[in-house]
């Protein structure tokens, strides 16, 4: 089966084709660094840092582009009432993020641009826009001419009437048409400037992706990612202002995730719901988000709460469970052994299947609990110690395909093995010899530790 994508612009799933066989170009739109990030945040990057992990796994090379905007009102009026400069402070909140983004074993982009490194482009495209009649200027300010783009409202399925009969006729006089929208601001006090054709200004926030898109990309990308609240205005506004300066198509696939909900409600700053990163992250392992984000099908809605929580607590238990060490047997059972290999091979195809299809995670993870079980049957079935351990690998690589770290909080435990294996040996012998008061000693004391034994047929086993 080759790959299927689901489409924004187009409402279906696609097969997917890139411009340049064997490499991907995707844009994702980052954060507006103007406070902490929250688990919203997080959710977009890790979607999409799924996409692209699977896509690496198919043999593409993708070329990942995830802006940061640090050019905008918000963190203008941010840095304002905190008395510091609106750089400097984006320039913390993205240390932080970038932080975020490891501890959450996000893989770094190809690049991360800045809007306020990108300004001779965006002038640049601008003042093409302008030159071809799709732009003009009042007063130092720069619109786009939304009229002048047959397709505008495409994405959205938005039509332009509609949208010009829900505008206010008052919010700005000087526009020739109240849908149309800022490409360059002019400067007002207070605010970060640049020089440009136009006076002293700054930048829209739907041109700096356009900026950034085509500088790292070139014209035309494969994929441009986000959430799906940015459809409209601002992925709508992209390819308006993209395609009307390149004359080309802008996008092929236009990939949206869906938003995260708290107890069923969008979280948003003006409810005051919002978790930070910071404040998920104290409590919890990265894993546990990352499986939260996995059990939910990228384009759906995702609720969070503490029952979720828990869930996928459980749920990372279960999948470790299934890389308990194991021992060798005296005697395999070669047909335990050979149905382990027949189910282990089961599980990559449904594993690869269903994140063919629009990089189903939800299917993909049912394959993984699949394995985990199948891994257990077998080592009560006593299959052979080599059958098990590939198994078991094959359990971390299609994890890792996810991004999922299983062994990522056992390293101490690797290197006590060793000594809990030489305990392990001793309580077996204590318990051939009957000494059961001395062996329970040894469980109890280990499981304080953490240890857990469980007591199969032939051999004990430990996490």
């Amino acid at each position: 089966m080759s790959q299927i994508i689901y489409n924004t612009l187009s409402r279906t799933k696609e097969a997917f084709q890139t411009i340049e066989p064997g490499k991907v170009r995707m844009y994702v739109c980052g954060p507006t660094v103007y406070d902490r990030a929250h688990v919203g945040h997080a959710m977009s990057s890790l979607v999409f840092d799924v996409i692209r992990r699977y896509l690496e796994y198919q043999g593409y090379e993708v070329l990942h582009v995830m802006n940061y905007t640090d050019v905008e009102d918000k963190v203008i009026e941010r840095a304002n009432n905190l008395g510091m400069e609106p750089i400097t402070l984006a320039e913390q909140y993205i240390a932080e993020y970038g932080q975020h983004l490891k501890d959450l074993n996000i893989l770094p982009a190809t690049f991360f641009p800045r809007a306020s490194e990108e300004i001779p482009a965006i002038i640049r495209i601008v003042q093409g826009l302008e030159e071809k009649g799709y732009a003009y200027a009042v007063d130092g300010d720069v619109y786009f001419r939304v009229n002048r783009d047959a397709d505008y409202g495409r994405l959205s399925r938005r039509k332009l009437e509609d949208m010009q009969a829900g505008f206010r006729m008052d919010v700005d006089e000087r526009k020739e048409n109240p849908a149309d929208f800022a490409l360059w601001k002019a400067a007002k006090p207070g605010e970060p400037a640049w020089d440009s054709p136009w006076g002293g200004g700054r930048p829209g926030w739907h041109i700096e992706c356009t900026a950034m898109s085509l500088s790292y990309l070139g014209e035309k990308i494969d994929i441009h990612g986000g959430g799906n609240d940015l459809v409209f205005p601002h992925h709508e506004n992209e390819i308006a202002q993209s395609e009307s300066y390149t004359g080309k198509p802008f996008a092929r696939y236009w990939v949206h995730n869906g938003m995260l909900q708290l107890a069923g409600e969008k979280m948003s700053k003006s409810l005051g719901n919002l978790i930070s990163i910071d404040e998920f992250l104290a409590d919890h392992e990265p894993d546990v988000f990352r499986m939260i984000v996995l059990n939910s099908h990228y384009r759906s809605p995702l609720t969070f709460n503490d029952e979720v929580i828990q869930q996928a607590e459980s749920a990372l238990e279960r999948l470790r469970s299934g890389l308990r060490i194991v021992t060798e047997v005296s005697e395999p059972d070669s047909s335990a052994s050979a149905q382990l290999e027949a189910e282990k091979q089961t599980v990559q195809d449904q594993f690869l299947a269903a994140m063919d299809d629009d990089f189903n995670a939800p299917a993909a993870m049912a394959a993984l609990f699949d394995l985990v079980r199948y891994i257990h049957k077998a080592k009560e079935g006593q299959a052979a110690l080599s059958v098990v351990l590939d198994a078991q690998e094959e359990l971390r690589e299609l994890a890792a395909v996810l991004g999922l770290r299983l062994d990522a909080r056992g390293e101490a435990g690797k290197e006590a093995a060793p000594f809990i294996d030489l305990l392990i040996e001793i309580r077996t012998l204590l318990r051939e010899a009957k000494q059961w008061e001395l062996s329970d000693t040894i469980r109890d004391r280990l499981e304080e530790l953490g240890i857990t034994i469980e007591d199969t047929r032939d051999r004990t086993i430990w996490r």
